[in-house]
């Protein structure tokens, strides 16, 4: 199984417990104004390598990821489906832990091939890192380009399945600081009794030079990371401290 890979991470931190390899994928539907990997939209970008060449990539740094793992990002991995599930098949019988790093954008309860291959991916998944972008769906669609009822609709199935969950919310100010949009996600998250972790990320603007490069406009130009006082406003009202930071 062939998949496209915009690169590789041999050493990350912060996709998952302890020290992982982390696969960046090419392709998705979402145009987050505040994306710092622009160059992974493109589906058709990046690299072809076969799950198995994967596989044996992951094995050099065996000994340095035996207590953390491998985490699949993006992009968004889930378009790259058939390719992940080959995957973590093989990282599986490594006794890998696996984690997708996901936005839940592509989850389609609707069709019943896709889902057959959630199922799968159940089997294989260890953790997800689920991105909830914004709890409003107007506001969702202004910000990212795509309604927000599918990412809703997987953090449910997944709580369903009982399957291990980091909720990951972007800190933009102007964009998801308002406290009764923080406190609408947090009673839908109080819904889900398998989290594990929520995490508020800051904003930054770290891949604007990405855009400059691509020639795409950035959209918050001008646009100030939050305050530290507004993250801990954030963190206080989603209960951080509840599960971790």
């Amino acid at each position: 199984m062939l998949g496209r890979i915009h690169s590789f991470e041999s050493f990350g931190t912060v996709d998952g417990p302890g020290v992982r390899f982390v696969i960046f994928v090419q392709g998705c539907v979402m145009r987050c104004r505040y994306c710092h990997n622009p160059d992974t939209w493109d589906q058709s970008g990046g690299s072809e390598y076969e799950s198995e060449a994967v596989l044996q990539e992951i094995l050099k740094y065996r000994c340095y990821i035996e207590k953390g793992g491998v985490t699949i990002t993006g992009g968004e991995p889930m378009m790259q489906l058939d390719f992940v599930l080959e995957l973590f098949e093989k990282c599986h019988k490594q006794g890998l832990h696996t984690c997708m790093d996901t936005s839940g954008i592509a989850f389609d309860k609707s069709d019943p091939v896709f889902m057959a291959k959630i199922d799968r991916l159940m089997q294989v998944c260890d953790l997800f890192l689920l991105d909830i972008k914004h709890i409003d769906r107007k506001k969702h669609q202004e910000l990212t380009g795509q309604s927000n009822e599918r990412p809703l609709q997987f953090a449910k199935y997944l709580n369903h399945f009982h399957k291990p969950m980091w909720i990951r919310h972007v800190l933009v100010p102007g964009y998801t600081t308002d406290e009764d949009d923080l406190k609408r996600l947090r009673k839908f998250l109080d819904t889900l009794d398998s989290i594990e972790r929520i995490e508020v990320l800051p904003y930054h603007r770290m891949g604007e030079v990405k855009y400059e490069k691509l020639g795409i406009p950035y959209v918050l130009k001008g646009v100030e990371p939050p305050t530290s006082e507004q993250i801990r406003q954030a963190e206080a009202i989603l209960g951080c401290d509840r599960y971790g930071k």
